[in-house]
């Protein structure tokens, strides 16, 4: 699999602190020739265009799970499916 992006699907009803406050933490593939950037859309199909890119993690440390932590209990279950292939 080539480089995937974590992109947070917005809540509109989440507080303007200027913290994500994600509805659903998505996959999404990376856009062709610029890494870091997500593709058009997630690996369950969603638009990318509103969603906002999660920050990257730092370099060289381990990312397992491949989400945020603090945001596991949003994580959108088909796109976890397809990571787990």
């Amino acid at each position: 699999m080539s480089e995937i992006v974590v992109v947070y699907e917005p809540d509109p009803r989440a507080a303007a602190d200027g913290e994500p406050h994600p509805r659903r933490v998505h996959a999404a593939p990376a856009a062709p020739g610029r890494p870091g950037a997500a593709g058009p859309r997630t690996l369950c199909g969603k638009d990318t265009f509103a969603m906002e890119t999660a920050p990257a993690p730092p370099s060289g440390a381990p990312r397992t799970p491949w989400y945020p932590a603090e945001h596991a209990s949003r994580v959108c279950q088909d796109c976890d499916a397809v990571m787990a292939i």
